[in-house]
């Protein structure tokens, strides 16, 4: 039930529907920006309209870009010839933070998942073989979330990628199975990505 009315009740509804944004932190989030200065909610409220407005994905790896190309793609100085498969551009943040990879991405925007309906048609799996081919691109490393869905991806891709003759490997042990890159601390996804190894298709 609504306590409140009108465009209170409409924001503290709208940042409810944010991930791990349930009703009391919406209401607080609510009262803060009440209390602060209006120039202060207006910044907020441009930031989040420049967002939707002028950030697209990458037309080359799907990371997210201002333009047709994300910052890394267009980085000459980075290896060309090694990708890093993520599934989500927010692990491309947690991957960069380990400095041990100084190569280009690939988002697959999400992972193999039958029960939610998610194939390979739903992932950037084609324009990933699409780019191996074009790009002269010698080493793919897997770098999906040692999960269930991201194992069964790796091991999907290995299968794809293997008959092309490029060296694939896969992050090491040292990440949780069952845990997420987002929440990985750098020493522990650098150790991981120091000791990949190759990947039996």
């Amino acid at each position: 039930m609504a306590i409140f009315s009108g465009p209170l009740q409409a924001l503290i509804d709208e940042l409810g529907r944010l991930p791990g944004i349930g009703p009391k932190s919406a209401q607080r989030i609510t009262f803060h920006l009440l209390k602060v200065a209006p120039e202060d909610a207006l910044r907020l409220a441009e930031a989040v309209i420049a967002v939707k407005e002028r950030i697209t994905l990458c037309t080359r790896c799907f990371n997210v870009a201002e333009g047709g190309l994300c910052a890394i793609c267009v980085d000459d100085r980075r290896d060309a010839t090694a990708v890093c498969v993520v599934e989500d551009p927010r692990d491309i943040v947690s991957v960069e933070k380990t400095g041990e990879f100084s190569g280009k991405y690939h988002v697959l925007q999400g992972a193999l998942n039958p029960i939610e309906g998610i194939g390979p048609d739903q992932l950037r799996v084609r324009e990933l073989l699409a780019r191996v081919e074009a790009e002269g691109i010698t080493e793919v490393i897997l770098c999906t979330n040692p999960n269930l869905e991201g194992e069964a991806t790796a091991m999907y891709l290995a299968r794809l990628l293997k008959p092309m003759g490029l060296s694939v490997t896969r992050i090491a042990s040292g990440l949780p199975v069952g845990g997420d890159l987002e929440y990985a601390d750098e020493l522990t996804l650098g150790r991981a990505l120091e000791g990949r190894r190759e990947v039996e298709a």
